[in-house]
């Protein structure tokens, strides 16, 4: 498990050490206000910042994907995303790039305008059936992760029979088909939030381990997320404890990724997990 990889423009990355994913939200309306980047001046200053504190990537996101989110034009969409990655390519250029989006067409823009390194589709290759068949076209490495429906529906899709057993499922099926259309490097997401109650996102959690079977890197995207700000009947600005926690949790159960607005503080998770297992009996 400890061999897997991406393979980043010809240059094989591995998850001995695992990752952390700074998040720069290039909208007005994410979630998380205190992730929110709009102007120039912003994007570059929480850019700088994700990396001081020790990003080891960093996830643009140009689309809102929290419940009952507004629609946003794939030109909109591709606007907001260029003027982050105009500035991370010009300041930060070997800064290894995520685009959180499920339009082929931006993705495709993404990587052939601005080198974008990863493909982050929230939608797992629903929401755009050209998807696909255009990550196995730029031979770029893609994020899978589990949702059902929209952002406006996902959360009136959440009957399972066994969520952390259907989930696997759902991805297994779906990784056999983008391996069949020469997809190579795939990073799954059990989608933490996306159609998934309160109780199934623990539940998601406490098995996370399970995931481990399908021997890919393995993100986690929990960060100041429902789960945590509803549990604990806070404000999302105020979930970064409950956020390090499962973040803890995560890695202790084989996350290779941690999707974070706060870099320094998984980071640090991250190098206490590794202290644990080094010096374990």
């Amino acid at each position: 498990m400890k061999n897997l990889s991406i393979n980043i423009k010809g240059k094989l990355h591995y998850f001995h050490n695992p990752w952390v994913m700074g998040i720069v939200n290039v909208t007005p309306d994410s979630f998380y206000a205190d992730s929110r980047t709009f102007d120039s001046q912003s994007i570059y200053n929480r850019i700088a910042d994700l990396i001081e504190q020790g990003a080891d990537a960093i996830d643009i996101g140009g689309y809102s994907s929290r419940p009952g989110a507004a629609d946003v034009s794939a030109q909109e969409e591709y606007s907001r995303l260029a003027s982050a990655l105009e500035i991370i390519r010009k300041h930060f250029p070997d800064t290894i790039v995520s685009i959180d989006t499920f339009r082929a067409d931006v993705a495709r823009k993404c990587v052939l305008d601005w080198q974008a390194d990863i493909i982050n589709d929230i939608s797992g290759g629903i929401a755009d059936p050209e998807m696909w068949n255009t990550v196995a076209e730029l031979k770029v490495p893609y994020i899978l992760m589990h949702m059902r429906g929209t952002p406006k529906t996902m959360q009136s899709l959440c009957d399972y029979s066994d969520v952390t057993a259907d989930v696997i499922k759902d991805l297994a099926a779906k990784i056999d088909k983008m391996r069949q259309l020469g997809i190579a490097d795939i990073i799954i997401d059990p989608g933490f939030g996306f159609a998934k109650t309160l109780e199934q996102n623990y539940t998601l959690m406490s098995e996370l381990q399970e995931f481990k079977r399908l021997n890919m890197p393995l993100l986690v995207g929990i960060s100041h997320k429902s789960m945590i700000y509803k549990a604990l009947d806070i404000k999302p600005e105020n979930a970064l404890n409950g956020t390090t926690v499962l973040n803890t949790i995560a890695l202790s159960k084989g996350a290779d990724i941690l999707r974070v607005h706060d870099v320094r503080e998984a980071k640090e998770a991250v190098k206490i997990i590794n202290l644990l297992n080094e010096n374990s009996r």
